[in-house]
């Protein structure tokens, strides 16, 4: 299986985010990993230009989070509630991960794998904490347009979401929370 890669990334619009829930407009991991892009890039130049901390490349923060559900192509999304119901099924599923990480990787070109063993694999912690961050970002802005639209079944994730990442105590999305936040509540007009 080589050169598939590509073709299956473009599947990734396939795949449908909060099953469980019921949405006032659907959300798939193309469009969730671009939100997570833009987010993770803004973050970790928060972190380097504003509060001036140390932080990875911006640039790399971006291309993570870009393939950050790319397993997911392989897998399907699992929703939250399951993946997270206890530490063995969490277990197996990072396992699960990291073979279906293994597989997109063999369906690359021999000379293009190195380049992406970073990103598909998620191994530089540093790159990750700040993807996560911008991940549980996402998916708080999904449960205010939720709720924009009149939706209450987000309520719940959304306070759930806020309290997980005021716990996740990184300074550029507390700095992020503050001073961005808000306009995602405001519509066109009032942007």
């Amino acid at each position: 299986m080589a050169n598939e890669f590509y073709a299956l990334m473009g599947r990734m619009r396939n795949i449908n985010r909060w099953s469980l829930m019921r949405n006032s407009f659907s959300e798939n991991i193309q469009e969730h990993s671009h939100q997570v892009a833009i987010l993770a890039h803004g973050l970790a130049l928060i972190r380097r230009e504003i509060l001036q901390l140390p932080c990875p490349d911006p640039d790399k923060c971006a291309v993570a989070a870009l393939y950050h559900d790319a397993t997911e192509t392989l897998t399907g999304d699992l929703p939250t509630p399951i993946k997270y119901y206890n530490p063995d099924i969490k277990a197996a599923y990072k396992q699960v991960e990291h073979i279906a990480a293994q597989r997109l990787l063999d369906m690359l070109p021999k000379q293009l794998r190195p380049f992406y063993v970073s990103p598909i694999m998620e191994d530089d912690p540093e790159i990750a904490v700040i993807v996560k961050a911008a991940d549980k970002l996402s998916a708080y802005i999904k449960c205010v347009e939720e709720q924009k639209a009149g939706n209450s079944e987000f309520e719940s994730a959304a306070k759930q979401t806020m309290d997980s990442m005021l716990a996740m105590e990184r300074p550029e999305l507390d700095w992020f929370i503050r001073e961005c936040l808000t306009p995602f509540s405001l519509n066109l007009d009032q942007l």
